[in-house]
């Protein structure tokens, strides 16, 4: 039974989020404090960051796009499809080296490594899309950066996005498989083999902004994710300050 005077949950404004398939969970999980705070209810398309740039230019109705990296907003932004001014980095990430949970290979992230080599006979690298989807894009940056990509450029098991990536390795379908350190955080089936140091690839930021067919409301829920309470969650899951 409502309360007088209030609203009733059907009957409050629904804002449409996009965001990179990495932020399940502490997105959801913020969605909360958005209806607490705003009385507006978040609801959430998670995919490739790839895919939602490429859907917002097709003519999406979504009111909010986080993006995985930079580029794929700079991509929205010069199509005039995000509102002037909104624009804000959210959180950063770093990127890991995973193996199912008690397979864990010993290898040292370095220059040269024998990545390779611990994929075994047959075995292949779970990443997502080096081609186009930033969790990829980091992952061969860093795997270029240490001079083994060559080596196992023809041994990928390539994934639509991070969190697919994820599972191959999660159900053993894969040895290895690169994702960013929250979404180890999601997954008890999987461990960090090794963290890939910081400057083997380029800043793994994550911004957000209103589009430019956002409904009034979106600019409530924006002003909640970015805020500090709900970085707190983030951070829970995971991700880390914007500049960590």
């Amino acid at each position: 039974m409502s309360l007088i005077g209030r609203p009733a949950a059907q009957d409050a404004p629904a804002v449409l989020v996009f965001a990179a398939a990495s932020m399940k969970g502490a997105l959801d999980e913020v969605g909360a404090i958005v209806q607490a705070r705003t009385r507006v209810t978040m609801k959430v398309s998670y995919a490739a960051t790839s895919t939602l740039a490429k859907q917002i230019e097709e003519g999406a109705p979504a009111d909010i796009f986080v993006s995985a990296d930079e580029q794929w907003m700079d991509y929205v932004a010069e199509r005039k499809l995000i509102a002037p001014g909104s624009r804000v980095n959210v959180v950063s990430n770093r990127l890991v080296l995973i193996a199912p949970t008690g397979r864990v290979p010993q290898l040292t992230i370095a220059p040269g490594f024998g990545i390779a080599r611990a994929l075994g006979d047959g075995g292949r690298l779970a990443i997502a899309d080096p081609s186009n989807v930033p969790a990829g894009r980091y992952g061969k940056a860093a795997l270029t950066f240490l001079g083994v990509w060559d080596s196992v450029a023809n041994r990928l098991a390539p994934a639509d996005n991070v969190r697919a990536a994820l599972a191959f390795v999660a159900r053993g379908e894969a040895p290895l498989g690169i994702v960013y350190a929250s979404d180890v955080v999601a997954e008890p089936a999987v461990a960090i083999v090794g963290t890939f140091p910081n400057g083997t690839y380029p800043p793994i930021v994550y911004p957000a902004a209103l589009t430019a067919r956002a409904k009034p409301e979106a600019k409530k829920v924006l002003d909640v994710i970015a805020s500090p309470e709900a970085r707190a969650v983030f951070v829970k899951h995971g991700f880390l300050a914007p500049g960590s």
